[in-house]
């Protein structure tokens, strides 16, 4: 089928206002940089996301699914073959009792805040973490001594044959940065989060205490996508960079950060060449001087 025949039918599924052609990516990912996508979708329920993931796939574009780019850098040529976005089309969040259903498109942001005013516990960690439920089920996003497995326990999702599937439990194969959803290439829908009932206060008290050790050690008034590199077995990333002298360095407009060397930030005009080139320096760096290779937490995608 021809591009613009598949086109068409995207546009019968989602809509047309749903349906951006040369999309440029930097306005989708928080370190404000990438190319433009060849199509980009955006859609909002469960069917919609699996009927376009089949009509793009049955007709051989390949796609990347993400919610709203957080852990994310395209580069700088862009994506050729489409992007679906599930974010804002798709957020609900609903509670009944200690159990919390959000979409995979609702952020972890609202999810805790969602939680606070039930009044439950457990989800306090996720105050901070900008990514979505789908992004967080699909690496395991953890902060502060808590981790989306502790609370999580079961995901809707779509497998690689187009199946609409709960998986629960153990099945979930949840581990340090990876889950069921991003082994195998399943697209999660949704995430249901069993929670514990507590007091108010004390949970309000947790997530005000968790929002001040962010804003005053992360440099969160700079667009980045947290964390650059996974923390390597028996050390810390950040600890790493620093004791290499790296804080401070620059290619271009990517900076690694002056305030917390966990982080590249981009100073306002950083490209994502600058940004890979200074991941790739980081990364020589600290293995030339600790003999530990470190790994990037960010996804790397777009044309090289």
């Amino acid at each position: 089928m021809k591009k613009s025949d598949v086109i068409k039918r995207i546009i019968s599924v989602v809509g047309e206002d749903n349906v951006k052609i040369n999309e440029p990516m930097s306005r989708h990912t928080s370190f404000k940089v990438g190319g433009p996508a060849d199509i980009f979708v955006t859609p909002g329920s469960d069917l919609e996301i699996r009927d376009v993931l089949k009509i793009f796939r049955d007709n051989g574009f390949p796609v990347y699914v993400m919610g709203n780019g957080t852990n994310l850098i395209v580069r700088d040529k862009g994506i050729r073959g489409a992007v679906l976005k599930i974010y804002d089309r798709f957020n609900a969040i609903s509670i009944h009792g200690d159990t919390l259903s959000a979409d995979a498109g609702a952020l972890l942001s609202c999810v805790s805040k969602q939680a606070l005013e039930a009044g439950l516990k457990g989800i306090e960690f996720a105050c901070g973490i900008p990514g979505t439920v789908g992004g967080a089920i699909a690496m395991n996003a953890g902060a502060y001594n808590g981790e989306i497995k502790d609370v999580v326990y079961s995901v809707d999702a779509i497998d690689n044959d187009f199946n609409i599937i709960t998986i629960s439990g153990p099945k979930l194969e949840f581990g340090y940065r990876i889950s069921t959803i991003s082994k195998y290439g399943y697209t999660a829908l949704r995430a249901r989060f069993k929670l514990g009932h507590g007091n108010y206060e004390d949970i309000k008290d947790r997530m005000e205490t968790l929002t001040r050790r962010r804003k005053e050690k992360q440099p969160l008034n700079l667009p980045s996508a947290g964390s650059t590199f996974k923390r390597p077995e028996g050390h810390f990333a950040a600890k790493l960079i620093e004791d290499s002298n790296l804080k401070g360095v620059s290619v271009g407009g990517a900076e690694v950060s002056k305030m917390h060397s966990g982080f590249i930030v981009n100073n306002g005009n950083a490209s994502a060449s600058d940004i890979l080139e200074l991941i790739n320096i980081v990364i020589d760096e600290v293995y030339k001087k600790f003999n530990v290779r470190l790994e990037p937490e960010v996804k790397i995608i777009g044309e090289e």
